[in-house]
């Protein structure tokens, strides 16, 4: 799988679960993105990964924020 593919699932993922499509993922969509991209981490992990990627502190991942977090991850 290229990077370009798997960017484009990302988008295609986040585009899905992002229902009210305002372009950012509460908790609930953020572990729903993981659980689908293969990081299935306990529920502690996951508040806290969301808190780091919550750059902006507003309680949302936006798509870049999300970017930014899976970045260090292999998704291949």
């Amino acid at each position: 799988m290229t990077a370009e593919s798997i960017d484009d699932g990302l988008h295609t993922a986040f585009r899905r679960i992002d229902v009210d499509g305002d372009g950012k993922l509460d908790l609930v969509g953020f572990t729903v993105i993981l659980e689908e991209l293969g990081l299935s981490w306990s529920r502690h992990e996951t508040q806290d990964r969301f808190e780091v990627a919550d750059s902006d502190r507003d309680g949302l991942i936006s798509m870049p924020e999300l970017q930014a977090l899976l970045a260090g991850y292999d998704l291949g």
